[in-house]
């Protein structure tokens, strides 16, 4: 298994999709957490004033915005045996496709991982410096701390459901652009019809907010609860994408 992962980790590493995907998310958390401090305090934003615990919630939370890229980054960590025809090479290697699977989730939640570390520390460094600049930079106390890392664990668990979606789907194009319709259309469709917004909670993007923060919206789980059902998605996902993967052809 060591070496299976080993083989995932040189598979990433020597392309430059992982530098991309990376640097695009420092340039979003970044991007978002100047606008989220700039507009902090004012009346018509509702974002409340930097140096409120409320705001320094927000804040700290800002990197689970950019979730869409790890989720990207298990896709094409998946899909791309499919796409470029590596799957036959790599499975009459390792005939136990189980095992292939596994390597993938462990070696893409340990990149994840990493990534999510630069990302928290872009966060960081520039809500601090903004809202520094406008007089009360947050603290690294428990509370914070705390969100950063819920924070960060939720990007690794994305990673880990986009290896389970590339899995399920196997065409990379179609589960990228699949799991953005989800994000971006259905999810926030669901959650802002009364009739629908109950069982938002129950959904992935439901349990990513309770598990870190939240400013306006539906009810939502506690944050144990959020955690625990975004995890068992990730879980989920990755147990179904096994499953398929070891009893579909390989062409």
């Amino acid at each position: 298994m060591t070496g299976l992962i080993r083989a995932e980790w040189t598979k990433l590493f020597t392309t430059k999709v992982w530098l991309g995907l990376l640097l695009g998310a420092c340039l979003l958390v970044a991007g978002f957490a100047v606008l989220l401090t700039a507009f902090a305090g004012n009346p018509e934003s509702g974002i409340p004033a930097v140096g409120t615990p409320v705001y320094e919630e927000l804040a700290m939370a800002n990197a689970v915005n950019v979730n869409v890229l790890f989720l990207i980054l298990g896709i094409i960590g998946m899909t791309q045996e499919y796409r470029h025809r590596t799957a036959t090479p790599t499975f009459l290697t390792t005939p136990r496709r189980g095992r292939v699977v596994v390597a993938k989730l462990v070696a893409y939640a340990l990149a994840a991982t990493l990534f999510a570390l630069v990302v928290l520390a872009v966060n960081y460094a520039v809500v601090a410096v903004h809202a520094g600049a406008r007089g009360d930079a947050p603290a690294l106390g428990a509370d914070n701390l705390g969100t950063l890392g819920s924070s960060g664990l939720a990007l690794v668990i994305y990673a880990v459901i986009g290896v389970g979606l590339g899995a399920l789907l196997r065409n990379q194009v179609g589960a990228i652009v699949g799991g953005l319709v989800y994000l971006f259309v259905i999810e926030p469709i669901i959650r802002s019809i009364p009739a629908t917004s109950g069982a938002y909670k129950w959904m992935p993007g439901g349990a990513l907010e309770a598990l870190t923060a939240t400013f306006q919206g539906p009810d939502l789980l506690d944050a144990w609860q959020g955690g625990l059902l975004l995890l068992g998605y990730g879980l989920v996902a990755a147990l179904l994408g096994t499953f398929l993967a070891v009893r579909r052809d390989i062409v």
